[in-house]
């Protein structure tokens, strides 16, 4: 790094020999078609060629490839399945993109001690489904759950719907194995669910987007599995409402597993993207709620979902709907986890990661439509109400191309501005990656960037790390 611009060097043909010679030839890709497979992820439309696609399979194999990047000032991209929505596996500036595809497998579940040992390019629903055959839970469940793999949701500390009663990956990690900058290998903590020893890295490295080090192996704790669950769903005449009634919920006492808020609009595109979920919708409903109890005591949990059920009577609501079969609830669920890819599908888009206090919520959806009005744009939002966290899908629509790739950044700058205002922030769960990089400065002082990049420093002093991302 020179000046605090970012200079790196090209990669030549004898250093692909090199790499050739750690992983074999057939997992160093260079040809171009091969490589336009890993030019992109979910972020909107953005394409970053890698100079040179690597697919590892073990850790000392990861060691040796960074050393040379180190030594030769090569930019490394960390990717795992490229479903993320911040740009964060995006090889910006081209050299080594190191895919996680090969570390796939469950090294150990600890039944004993209910913990596993998994490595990064294990699909997230293949380890759930794993430790449920054996009556554990592992909790964090992004909707992209079917694809994404446990190193990106350790990458960008995901969540998913079931984070309002059991918190996000974070809450879940014990220990990593790490390959920092240099090559070095290091564990970052131990395999206890208490540790008061020293600095916790662990918690660093998680969330930390691939700029600090590249996670080889991670300890999670796990617990039992619950056996029941009670899936509803609410409509509204009301978005305001539905946002109330959110916080309201929990003045009742009861922790719901999940509760997802839906405009009527991410609904339609999600039935119009995925055939076979028709979902019957109101003229007059603006607004769901899907609301998810479990535990093990179904007459406990019924006696909640009544208490639920006689609370929205007390908003404008149309006829809640109570699933009555599995099938009906994985209905549900395959409908809320769809929205995303549905308003990818039906617009030129970006997405939003605001996050809120619980509470706050109805005072950000009013400020986003406020701020749209505006701007002139339209948004459709969704997200994880019970965390307060809205995800605000902007539409192009009649915007024209100057607006949109200019005017419309000083909307989202007041969106993100409110957020802060509200006691929130501007990412939840999809990290900062390239796209909200701009807007740092709006959550934290000169000093407080300055912490985290001397942080970034001391990990990484080449600055090889996924370069480009979080910070400017």
């Amino acid at each position: 790094m020179m000046n605090g611009t970012l200079s790196f060097n090209a990669i030549e043909e004898w250093n692909i020999k090199a790499f050739q010679a750690i992983v074999g030839d057939e997992y160093v890709l260079i040809n171009k078609e091969d490589r336009r497979k890993y030019d992109h992820d979910y972020t909107e439309d953005y394409h970053f060629l890698p100079s040179v696609v690597i697919i590892p399979s073990d850790v000392n194999q990861i060691s040796a490839i960074l050393k040379i990047c180190n030594e030769k000032c090569f930019p490394v991209t960390v990717r795992g399945a490229g479903t993320g929505l911040s740009g964060g596996a995006l090889p910006i500036y081209g050299g080594v993109l190191l895919s996680m595809e090969r570390f796939n497998q469950i090294l150990d579940i600890d039944e004993r001690n209910f913990q596993a040992t998994v490595e990064p390019g294990l699909i997230t629903q293949v380890f759930q489904e794993a430790v449920a055959e054996k009556g554990l839970f592992y909790p964090p469940d992004p909707a992209s759950k079917g694809s994404c793999f446990i190193g990106g949701n350790l990458a960008e500390n995901s969540g998913g719907p079931k984070a309002v009663k059991y918190g996000v990956t974070n809450d879940y990690v014990l220990n990593l194995e790490v390959v920092l900058a240099d090559g070095s290998i290091i564990w970052t903590g131990a395999n206890v669910l208490k540790n008061a020893t020293g600095l916790n890295l662990t918690q660093l490295l998680v969330g930390s987007e691939g700029t600090l080090g590249v996670i080889t192996k991670a300890v999670f704790r796990l617990l039992p599995l619950p056996k029941h669950d009670i899936l509803m769903l609410a409509p509204f005449r009301s978005a305001a409402e539905a946002c109330e009634a959110v916080s309201a919920i929990f003045h009742l006492g009861i922790i719901p597993s999940g509760l997802e808020f839906m405009e009527r609009d991410a609904l339609e595109f999600a039935q119009k993207y995925i055939s076979g979920i028709e979902l019957d919708i109101e003229a007059d409903i603006q607004a769901h709620l899907l609301i998810e109890l479990d535990g093990n005591n179904l007459d406990v949990m019924s006696a909640e979902a009544e208490l639920i059920f006689e609370l929205l009577q007390q908003y404008d609501c149309g006829e809640i709907l109570f699933a009555d079969s599995q099938a009906q609830k994985d209905k549900l669920w395959k409908l809320r986890r769809s929205l995303g890819e549905a308003v990818k599908a039906n617009s030129i888009y970006k997405e939003e990661d605001t996050v809120v206090k619980r509470a706050e919520l109805p005072e950000l959806l009013k400020g986003v439509k406020e701020i749209g009005k505006r701007y002139g744009f339209k948004s459709v939002c969704y997200g994880h109400a019970g965390d307060g966290n809205l995800h605000v899908n902007i539409l192009k629509g009649e915007m024209s191309d100057e607006d949109w790739n200019g005017k419309l950044k000083e909307g989202i700058k007041e969106i993100f501005e409110l957020c802060k205002k509200l006691g929130g922030t501007i990412s939840g769960e999809h990290g900062i990656g390239l796209v909200q990089k701009e807007y740092m400065s709006i959550m934290f002082t000169e000093r407080e960037l300055d912490l985290q990049k001397a942080i970034k420093n001391t990990f990484d002093p080449n600055g090889i790390l996924n370069p480009g991302k979080i910070w400017e």
